[in-house]
């Protein structure tokens, strides 16, 4: 057969072979348009139109992504990464994605920031630029001819920033409001946050005064020559406790002098 197989280009050549030597009976629905709409004869897939030139330099090898396809890029895509780019967090915020045709965005007055039947996010902020930018000419709202992306984006960026601002005042309100008539609300983001983190501190402060003590120890043991570091008893431990009543004892108080034991004589 070869490297290809051209059997799939003799179908109808086949069927009617069969049909004029009575192998088949009854003749195939797809035999009529297959005669008069043959498939492709062509085997090699043709190179796309390029629209933008690769230099290329001499004697080097044909690159692999030859029918790669050419990149798809916006305008609104460089000012989704900028503001983003500024703004990480609001990605983290949840977003509504279903649209009815994907072009929601294009029958809004963007003449005003806000929107009624739609959320404040980085959208809003690129849909905003862009109209100060280019304006509504079917709706005859041109653009300032003194406009420049970067003074677009301040422009559309404050406005942002006080919506935002307006949505914490109405919910700070509402939650007085409700405190105010018996709610109850659990720790914030921040609290919990708080408490984890003294959590952790107070875990390190234990795990760093036992090291200091191993250390002391250790220090201590290098001048009598013993190492007593696996004898290390806890500070309000029983065992702790007894030792030091039993010593208490027979240490003479002060002002007294010591009894028993062997003369030293200098």
């Amino acid at each position: 057969m070869g490297r290809y197989d051209f059997r799939p280009l003799r179908v109808h050549q086949t069927a009617s072979q069969l049909l004029s030597a009575e192998r088949i009976k009854k003749v195939p629905p797809w035999h009529e348009v297959v005669g008069s709409i043959p498939p492709a004869q062509t085997l090699v897939r043709s190179q796309p139109l390029q629209h933008q030139e690769r230099p290329r330099r001499p004697k080097v090898r044909k690159p692999s992504k030859l029918f790669q396809p050419q990149r798809v890029s916006y305008e609104e895509d460089s000012l989704r990464r900028e503001f983003f780019g500024d703004h990480p967090w609001e990605l983290a915020r949840p977003r509504v994605v279903l649209e009815n045709d994907g072009r929601d965005a294009q029958r809004k007055d963007w003449s005003l920031a806000s929107q009624p039947d739609r959320p404040v996010d980085g959208e809003s902020v690129v849909q905003r630029q862009m109209f100060l930018l280019h304006g509504n000419p079917a709706k005859g709202q041109f653009p300032d001819p003194k406009m420049t992306p970067a003074k677009a984006y301040d422009q559309a960026r404050k406005e942002f920033y006080e919506m935002r601002l307006q949505q914490d005042i109405e919910r700070r309100i509402a939650k007085e409001e409700a405190m105010a008539t018996g709610a109850y609300f659990g720790m914030t983001a921040l609290q919990v946050g708080m408490q984890l983190e003294d959590k952790i501190f107070d875990d390190w402060k234990g795990w760093a005064t036992n090291q200091s003590i191993k250390l002391e120890q250790s220090r201590a043991a290098m001048y009598t020559g013993i190492d007593n570091s696996s004898a290390v008893l806890p500070e309000d431990g029983a065992e702790t406790q007894g030792g030091l009543d039993e010593l208490s004892s027979s240490i003479p108080a002060q002002g007294q002098e010591a009894l028993g034991g062997t003369p030293v004589t200098v």
